[in-house]
Protein backbone atom coordinates (compact mmCIF):
# COMPACT_ATOMS: atom_id res chain seq x y z
CA UNK A 1 0.00 0.00 0.00
CA UNK A 2 1.29 3.67 -0.99
CA UNK A 3 0.65 5.27 2.36
CA UNK A 4 3.08 2.79 3.76
CA UNK A 5 5.98 3.18 1.31
CA UNK A 6 5.39 6.99 1.35
CA UNK A 7 2.85 9.55 3.10
CA UNK A 8 3.73 12.55 1.13
CA UNK A 9 2.60 10.46 -2.04
CA UNK A 10 -0.45 8.90 -0.27
CA UNK A 11 -0.98 12.54 0.03
CA UNK A 12 -0.61 13.97 -3.42
CA UNK A 13 -2.82 11.39 -4.80
CA UNK A 14 -5.70 11.59 -1.93
CA UNK A 15 -5.51 15.27 -3.19
CA UNK A 16 -5.37 14.65 -6.70
CA UNK A 17 -8.36 12.03 -6.26
CA UNK A 18 -10.54 14.81 -4.89
CA UNK A 19 -9.90 17.57 -7.27
CA UNK A 20 -10.60 15.03 -9.80
CA UNK A 21 -13.89 14.34 -7.97
CA UNK A 22 -14.52 18.02 -7.57
CA UNK A 23 -14.16 17.77 -11.69
CA UNK A 24 -16.88 15.00 -12.16
CA UNK A 25 -18.99 16.99 -9.58
CA UNK A 26 -18.85 19.65 -12.06
CA UNK A 27 -19.49 17.62 -15.41
CA UNK A 28 -22.21 15.34 -13.67
CA UNK A 29 -24.13 18.20 -11.54
CA UNK A 30 -25.60 20.44 -14.75
CA UNK A 31 -26.79 17.14 -16.16
CA UNK A 32 -29.20 15.91 -13.68
CA UNK A 33 -29.84 19.03 -12.57
CA UNK A 34 -31.18 20.53 -16.20
CA UNK A 35 -32.99 18.37 -18.55
CA UNK A 36 -31.32 20.01 -21.21
CA UNK A 37 -28.75 17.65 -21.58
CA UNK A 38 -30.68 14.92 -21.68
CA UNK A 39 -33.09 15.99 -23.59
CA UNK A 40 -31.10 17.83 -26.69
CA UNK A 41 -27.16 17.70 -25.20
CA UNK A 42 -26.58 13.85 -25.37
CA UNK A 43 -28.86 13.29 -28.55
CA UNK A 44 -27.11 15.73 -30.36
CA UNK A 45 -22.91 14.66 -28.90
CA UNK A 46 -24.45 10.74 -29.40
CA UNK A 47 -25.59 11.48 -33.15
CA UNK A 48 -21.83 12.55 -33.64
CA UNK A 49 -20.62 9.80 -32.59
CA UNK A 50 -22.42 7.31 -34.28
CA UNK A 51 -21.99 9.33 -37.70
CA UNK A 52 -18.53 9.06 -37.68
CA UNK A 53 -16.27 9.29 -34.40
CA UNK A 54 -16.93 6.11 -32.77
CA UNK A 55 -14.88 3.38 -33.97
CA UNK A 56 -16.95 1.30 -35.89
CA UNK A 57 -17.48 -1.58 -33.57
CA UNK A 58 -18.27 0.41 -31.18
CA UNK A 59 -20.52 2.95 -33.45
CA UNK A 60 -23.24 -0.05 -33.85
CA UNK A 61 -23.31 -0.28 -29.69
CA UNK A 62 -24.07 3.00 -29.68
CA UNK A 63 -27.15 3.20 -32.43
CA UNK A 64 -28.77 -0.16 -31.58
CA UNK A 65 -28.27 -0.15 -27.45
CA UNK A 66 -27.70 3.29 -26.70
CA UNK A 67 -29.90 5.74 -29.30
CA UNK A 68 -33.32 4.05 -28.63
CA UNK A 69 -33.08 5.06 -24.81
CA UNK A 70 -30.82 8.54 -25.18
CA UNK A 71 -33.16 10.45 -22.46
CA UNK A 72 -32.45 7.63 -20.20
CA UNK A 73 -28.65 7.66 -21.13
CA UNK A 74 -28.23 10.66 -20.78
CA UNK A 75 -29.23 11.25 -17.32
CA UNK A 76 -27.24 8.01 -16.69
CA UNK A 77 -24.25 9.54 -17.57
CA UNK A 78 -24.92 12.60 -15.17
CA UNK A 79 -25.75 9.87 -12.20
CA UNK A 80 -22.50 8.33 -13.11
CA UNK A 81 -20.09 11.35 -13.23
CA UNK A 82 -21.99 12.29 -9.82
CA UNK A 83 -21.39 8.95 -8.28
CA UNK A 84 -17.74 9.00 -9.26
CA UNK A 85 -17.79 12.35 -7.67
CA UNK A 86 -18.95 11.61 -4.18
CA UNK A 87 -16.61 8.63 -4.34
CA UNK A 88 -13.53 10.46 -5.16
CA UNK A 89 -14.11 13.25 -2.63
CA UNK A 90 -15.30 10.97 0.21
CA UNK A 91 -13.02 8.31 -0.40
CA UNK A 92 -15.38 5.86 -0.56
CA UNK A 93 -15.44 2.81 -2.64
CA UNK A 94 -12.60 4.27 -4.43
CA UNK A 95 -11.59 1.06 -6.67
CA UNK A 96 -14.87 0.20 -7.48
CA UNK A 97 -15.28 3.63 -8.58
CA UNK A 98 -12.04 3.93 -10.41
CA UNK A 99 -12.95 0.54 -12.31
CA UNK A 100 -15.94 2.35 -13.36
CA UNK A 101 -14.41 5.44 -14.16
CA UNK A 102 -11.95 3.73 -16.52
CA UNK A 103 -14.43 1.90 -18.21
CA UNK A 104 -16.31 5.32 -18.10
CA UNK A 105 -13.15 6.91 -19.80
CA UNK A 106 -12.83 4.27 -22.64
CA UNK A 107 -16.33 4.44 -23.58
CA UNK A 108 -15.97 8.71 -24.33
CA UNK A 109 -12.16 7.30 -26.11
CA UNK A 110 -14.28 4.83 -28.34
CA UNK A 111 -17.12 7.02 -28.96
CA UNK A 112 -14.81 9.90 -29.96
CA UNK A 113 -11.67 8.45 -31.63
CA UNK A 114 -12.49 9.63 -35.18
CA UNK A 115 -12.95 13.13 -34.19
CA UNK A 116 -10.10 14.61 -36.17
CA UNK A 117 -10.80 12.73 -39.36
CA UNK A 118 -9.86 9.51 -40.97
CA UNK A 119 -6.26 9.57 -42.90
CA UNK A 120 -5.07 12.60 -40.31
CA UNK A 121 -1.46 12.30 -38.40
CA UNK A 122 -1.72 9.36 -35.50
CA UNK A 123 -0.63 11.79 -32.84
CA UNK A 124 -3.59 13.93 -33.58
CA UNK A 125 -5.81 11.04 -32.53
CA UNK A 126 -4.08 10.96 -29.26
CA UNK A 127 -4.22 14.90 -28.80
CA UNK A 128 -7.78 14.85 -29.45
CA UNK A 129 -8.40 12.50 -26.34
CA UNK A 130 -6.70 14.64 -23.94
CA UNK A 131 -10.02 14.77 -21.80
CA UNK A 132 -10.08 10.99 -21.56
CA UNK A 133 -6.56 9.41 -21.96
CA UNK A 134 -5.53 10.84 -18.84
CA UNK A 135 -8.14 11.11 -16.68
CA UNK A 136 -8.65 6.71 -17.64
CA UNK A 137 -4.41 7.08 -16.44
CA UNK A 138 -5.74 9.03 -13.09
CA UNK A 139 -8.38 5.91 -13.08
CA UNK A 140 -5.79 3.62 -12.92
CA UNK A 141 -3.73 5.03 -10.72
CA UNK A 142 -6.43 5.60 -8.14
CA UNK A 143 -7.38 1.50 -8.57
CA UNK A 144 -3.86 0.40 -8.25
CA UNK A 145 -2.60 2.68 -5.26
CA UNK A 146 -6.39 1.88 -3.27
CA UNK A 147 -6.30 5.95 -2.81
CA UNK A 148 -9.60 5.93 -0.25
CA UNK A 149 -7.03 4.62 2.23
CA UNK A 150 -5.51 8.34 2.62
CA UNK A 151 -7.75 10.82 3.53
CA UNK A 152 -11.04 8.92 2.48
CA UNK A 153 -13.75 6.36 4.48
CA UNK A 154 -12.07 3.74 2.69
CA UNK A 155 -9.25 4.17 5.35
CA UNK A 156 -11.70 4.76 8.13
CA UNK A 157 -13.29 1.41 7.52
CA UNK A 158 -10.59 -0.23 6.45
CA UNK A 159 -9.68 0.72 10.57
CA UNK A 160 -12.57 -0.42 12.11
CA UNK A 161 -12.76 -3.94 10.54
Amino acid sequence: MISEQSPRLAKTIAIVRMATGFLFLLFGEYKVASPDFAHSGFPKYLQGYIQGEAVSFYRLFLAHVVQPHTVFFGYAVGVLELWIAVSMIAGLWVRVASIVGALFMLNLTLSTWWAPGHGVAFWRYFGAELDTIPLLFLFLIFFSSDAGQTWGLDGVLRKRT
